[in-house]
């Protein structure tokens, strides 16, 4: 190597040290050693944590809350504390987004994101005291941006509070599907239609029934989105390696919590027993649960509407989702109802992402589950995904529904069930008679009782 290509490279590159050796590290990047080696050996899905931007703040946000119960410990001195807490600002509001390389299908259990946070946290924090990047001498990626924890412990914090602030719009695209549905109700509540069992002609009800039954699973659905909260704030710091507390004061756990809990507004506490914390999935595979059974709630609302615009001349016909675009290649003028099957696609994959939250929860060995970053990853990528599925099947089709007010009526008149009516007053077997003769003649049952 010539003399210019080695003072070329020394301005590209920074050399730093792990226990494995050393490596360069562009010298413009905030991340360090340890992120430079994750990201030559996980190039795998090509999705980074930078894509999880909810993730990266929420890891921002409990390092704050470690530098800030380390400083008032005394366990780290004030300025270090300072420039660590302003670094952890910056990450927290957006800044430098785009130093979080590691794919989220990591392996390590989180260690790479963890370190990732650290040595970003770190090189801002020597920018922010003046000092040069790398100058770990002064401010040290595990040393001080790690003192008292340990990626058993933050890392599975962070994870679960960027599922707790992805549940906020969450939640209001599920209450804002619920009002559309609601609003549709109210509009037809005195429509009457046929009900149906088993594909089979039931008893008569109203369209405004049948669409409050699809509201009614949504807010159950918030009511569920919002009860995890509770669940996914028992955290776990100052439990360091395997929740054994080492390298961690006995008063940092109590100081950490509470200024978590403080800065984030939210019931976080502590987790009863450390030691089993770090391997219970419990809240993850709850939030997954509850992410799948919006899933079947919507693909039930989206299956029933496909199946009561089929048509137009020889299917149910009982309304019109609005018209997308043109549905075939070949038929001119057939429309296809496209959103209810956008959905109910979007619902196949939450289907799938619950089976993968739910094995890499069971994989968890002795003391450790080391598979947090997927778990994390679906949840985080499904909710985003659910989000989305909600606001385009309420703006661009339930929203603008059209009942055929005649079918509907059409149907319930002639439905021979509707013969149900008159058990009380003549009995089953009369009724029974009455609706045979209905079905055999074509005639109502009003026509033939």
């Amino acid at each position: 190597m010539t003399e210019d290509s080695k003072t070329t490279l020394a301005h590209a590159y920074r050399i730093e040290h792990d226990s494995l050796g050393e490596l360069p590290v562009p010298a413009d990047a905030y991340w360090g050693i340890n992120t430079q080696r994750a990201i030559g050996n996980f190039p795998v899905s090509g999705i980074t944590d930078s894509q999880h931007p909810s993730l990266i703040r929420a890891y921002a946000t409990v390092k704050r809350a470690c530098a800030e119960a380390n400083d008032e410990l005394g366990l780290l001195d004030h300025d270090r504390a300072r420039f660590i807490k302003a670094a952890c600002l910056e990450v927290e509001s957006g800044k430098l987004a785009d130093q979080f390389p590691v794919d989220v299908l990591q392996g390590g259990a989180g260690t790479s994101t963890n370190m990732n946070v650290n040595e970003v946290i770190a090189n801002r924090a020597l920018e922010l005291a003046g000092r040069p990047r790398g100058d770990y001498a002064f401010i040290h990626p595990n040393d001080h941006v790690n003192h008292s924890q340990s990626t058993n412990d933050t890392y599975p914090a962070a994870c679960k509070l960027a599922i707790i602030d992805a549940l906020g719009p969450l939640t209001e695209q599920c209450r804002n599907l619920a009002r559309a549905f609601h609003n549709l109700a109210d509009k037809h509540i005195h429509d009457v239609t046929i009900g149906r069992t088993q594909l089979q002609d039931a008893v008569p009800m109203t369209f405004g029934q049948e669409f409050h039954t699809f509201a009614t699973f949504l807010k159950m659905d918030v009511a569920a989105l919002e009860s995890l909260v509770p669940q996914l704030a028992v955290l776990n710091l100052g439990a360091t390696a395997i929740g054994t507390g080492i390298c961690a004061d006995l008063r940092f756990r109590e100081a950490a919590i509470d200024h978590l809990a403080r800065i984030t507004g939210l019931p976080v506490t502590a987790a009863p027993d450390p030691l089993a914390a770090v391997t219970d999935m419990s809240a993850y595979i709850a939030a997954s649960a509850a992410l799948k059974n919006l899933a079947i709630h919507l693909k039930k609302a989206a299956d029933d509407l496909r199946l009561l615009n089929s048509g137009p001349r020889s299917g149910f016909g009982d309304l019109r989702v609005p018209p997308r675009q043109a549905g075939s290649s070949i038929m001119p003028a057939k429309v296809n109802p496209v959103i209810p099957e956008c959905v109910d696609q979007c619902c196949f994959v939450i289907f799938g992402m619950d089976v993968t939250v739910n094995w890499a929860a069971a994989e968890g060995q002795l003391q450790l589950n080391a598979f947090d970053p997927v778990m994390t990853h679906e949840i985080l990528t499904g909710m985003e995904l659910m989000d989305n599925a909600m606001r385009i099947f309420r703006e661009n089709c339930v929203e603008s529904i059209e009942v055929n007010l005649e079918t509907g009526r059409r149907y319930a008149e002639g439905s021979p069930s509707i013969s149900a009516a008159l058990n009380d007053a003549i009995g089953y077997e009369r009724a029974s008679a009455i609706a045979k003769e209905a079905v055999a003649t074509g005639r109502t049952v009003r026509e033939v009782a």
